[in-house]
């Protein structure tokens, strides 16, 4: 199972047994209601916090990739300009051993 949904599932009961337990506390509606609020405020500022961790981390992993795809790419013109250097070189051989022949013909 993913972490992150056990920690979403977590964060779900743990909100769910505090409205349970501050309806069921014996206190004034308006203070009740209040408290609600608090602690929506305090779970959804700790689920922003979450969020923003995770966004980070899937900025982080992006960038990662990205710098490997360059890394490639970089090596891959790298071996192309060798191979087309290593074949024009061999083109130029060619082409010299073929004139001198066609000149000990001629």
């Amino acid at each position: 199972m993913n972490s992150g949904k056990v920690l979403l599932g977590v964060l779900a009961g743990v909100a769910a047994g505090a409205v349970v337990g501050i309806l069921f506390a014996p206190e004034k509606g308006s203070r009740t209601r209040k408290q609600i609020v608090n602690k929506g405020e305090d779970y959804a500022d700790g689920l922003k916090g979450k969020f923003d961790d995770f966004v980070d981390s899937l900025n982080k992993k992006y960038l990662s990739a990205m710098n490997d795809v360059e890394g490639m790419v970089s090596k891959g013109k790298s071996k192309y300009e060798t191979a087309k250097n290593e074949v024009d070189t061999i083109v130029a051989q060619g082409k010299s051993k073929y004139d001198g022949a066609k000149n000990e013909i001629a």
